[in-house]
């Protein structure tokens, strides 16, 4: 009688124990796939913080060439003016 009380009290810890293996495993593949998915929105975050200094950049640079072009018309319009 005592030995098959000892062996149900190892069969439920054996029990219990799969079933906390089996919640614990649970448990990290959600925090994996939280974590995954976190990772995914902050690349996602990072391509568009990428193409908007790729836009700023792009804007600044045609107002760079725009100014660049005006005081090129106005220093020849000086010169012309000045040749008169």
């Amino acid at each position: 009688m005592k030995k098959s009380l000892f062996a149900a009290a190892l069969l439920s810890l054996a029990l219990a124990a799969c079933g906390g293996a089996d919640k614990a495993a649970e448990t990290a593949a959600s925090a994996a796939s939280e974590a995954a998915a976190s990772a995914t929105e902050a690349a996602a975050s990072a391509t568009e913080a990428a193409a908007s200094a790729t836009e700023a950049t792009a804007s600044a640079a045609t107002e760079a060439t725009e100014a660049a072009a005006s005081a090129t018309e106005a220093a020849a319009s000086a010169a012309s003016e000045a040749a008169k």
